[in-house]
This record gives C-alpha cells, sequence and structure tokens, in this order.
C-alpha cells in the first residue's frame, strides 16, 4: 500500500459508523463493518425505502451526469463521493466522453484507500482525501489542481453531501465558496433529501444519524426544499429546475417511481458567465 494510503488509515476507528460505508451495505456491498451494518439496519427500520432511493439517487446522477457531457464539460470534481459503485461518475463518462477528467474527494480514509484501489488513476481520474468544510484547501489539493483547470468550466458534484451537513451557515459557506472558485459556465449538479414530504421519517433519519456520530451536529430534522433552493441563488437552474429526483428528465424505460413520494430533490445549474 501507497505510503499516503497507508498514512490515511492511521487511527481509522472502524467501530464508528460512516455515511457512505453504510450505504455502501445498504445497496449490498460488502467494504463495510459491523458498526456500519448495525446503523444500517435500524435506519432501514425507519425507512424500508432507502435501498430505492439510492438507486434513484444513481440514475439521477447517471442522466445530469450525461447532460452535462452533452454540453461539453469535461472536468468534474466529485465531493462526498463515496465507496465506488456501478454508475460513478467516470463510468457514465468513459463511453461519451472518453477525454474527461473526474476528482473523487472524500474524508473517509477507507473510501480514500478502497477508491485508489478500484479506480484507475494512471490516466485522467484521481482519489483524494479532504474535507468539504474546507473548500479552499480541498481545490488548492496538488492532486486535484495537477489534473482539472478551475479556470475552465467544471461540474462540482454535491450530490447528497449538503444534507450531511447539518450547520446552515457551514452548509451555505461550503456552496458558496465552491461557486465563487468555479469559472463562469461551470456547473453545479446537486441533491439534498428534504423534509416536506415525510417529516416524521425524516426527522427519526436525522436523530438516528446524529445520536449515532455518522452525521455531527443537532438538527431536529433535514432541510425543506425551500430551505436547499437557497443553496442554488445566483445560479440558472437548468430545466426542469430543482425536483424530486426522478422528475429530473427521466429516461424512457427507467423503472418508474412516483415523484411526489419522493423525499430527496435535485437540480444542475449553471453559474452565469
Amino acid at each position: 500500500m501507497p505510503a499516503e494510503q497507508d498514512d490515511a488509515l492511521k487511527g481509522f476507528d472502524r467501530t464508528q459508523p460512516n455515511e457512505a460505508r453504510l450505504i455502501d451495505y445498504l445497496v449490498g456491498g460488502k467494504d463495510n463493518f459491523a458498526a456500519d451494518r448495525e446503523a444500517a439496519e435500524e435506519v432501514l427500520k425507519i425507512a424500508p425505502e432507502l435501498p430505492m432511493m439510492i438507486r434513484e439517487g444513481r440514475r439521477f446522477l447517471g442522466r445530469t451526469v450525461r447532460y452535462l457531457a452533452g454540453e461539453g464539460v469535461r472536468q468534474y470534481v466529485d465531493i462526498g463521493c463515496g465507496l465506488p459503485t456501478r454508475g460513478s461518475v467516470h463510468e457514465v463518462l468513459e463511453p461519451i466522453a472518453p477525454d474527461s477528467k473526474v476528482v473523487y474527494v472524500d474524508n473517509d480514509p477507507v473510501v480514500f484507500v478502497h477508491s485508489n484501489a478500484l479506480i484507475d488513476t494512471r490516466g485522467s481520474n484521481r482519489v483524494i482525501l479532504a474535507d468539504a468544510r474546507e473548500p479552499d484547501a480541498l481545490l488548492d489539493h496538488p492532486a486535484l489542481t495537477a489534473l482539472i483547470d478551475l479556470r475552465q468550466p467544471t461540474a462540482i458534484v454535491l450530490h447528497g453531501l449538503i444534507a450531511s451537513i447539518s450547520e446552515d451557515d457551514v452548509a451555505m459557506m461550503i456552496v458558496q465558496r465552491l461557486v465563487d472558485r468555479m469559472a463562469p459556465g461551470s456547473y453545479l449538479l446537486f441533491s439534498h433529501a428534504i423534509s416536506d414530504i415525510r417529516p416524521a421519517v425524516t426527522e427519526d433519519l436525522a436523530r438516528v444519524f446524529q445520536e449515532g456520530h455518522v452525521i455531527e451536529g443537532n438538527r431536529p430534522n433535514v432541510r425543506t426544499r425551500q430551505e436547499v433552493l437557497q443553496f442554488l441563488d445566483g445560479l440558472d437552474l437548468v430545466p426542469p429546475g430543482l425536483v424530486p429526483l426522478p422528475a429530473w428528465r427521466p429516461d424512457p424505460g427507467e423503472p418508474s417511481t412516483d415523484p411526489d413520494t419522493f423525499w430527496a430533490v435535485g437540480a444542475v445549474a449553471r453559474k452565469p458567465c
């Protein structure tokens, strides 16, 4: 194991559940520990639809990345990427825009090490260990700047990440700073759970995640759609705007999920020129 990856695992605590590994378990993965599995089983009792929602989230990611590739975007930074799964950003891009460059970012050392083992980082993909709470340090990481030129149009992917930042001021700072650093004509690919549809369920999930320190903070529930919309202020929303994930330009033949019952929304937003 390279020294950087070995250093990343020093002091790692496998008794502390982690959101990325919890999601890995929910979709049938094997890169998780007992603490992650126990936390996952607890949240499944509250929201048994979570595996379906994660699958819909991957479909949304695929559709939005294909849209961005069609718009000519060839640089992508996926922050809070989680463990590699089928349909990751670089896999979506390979057949349609093979000249694209992708940097994956996560603050979990297991994600960092495992992603480096599974993703070919010799060419146009990189995986870095960094924290979204320090957006400038993240964007100035030498492995990112060696591949991504932020002076050129870039897609910043925040697929579910901001819902994990319970402090509103910190969450807003992260989004605003990332957008500030993006070149005009760049895009923000954004998704977030909301409390409007099933408030009792999302309240219980927020409690379990926070009590288990999967998410830090003491927020009574996830944000409403209107609160989420504020993160996109000043950006031009690509139609159909901020909508339930299954309603964002669904592909013909995809499995049908009722958008009216889906408690996560997403959007693609462009920084004006």
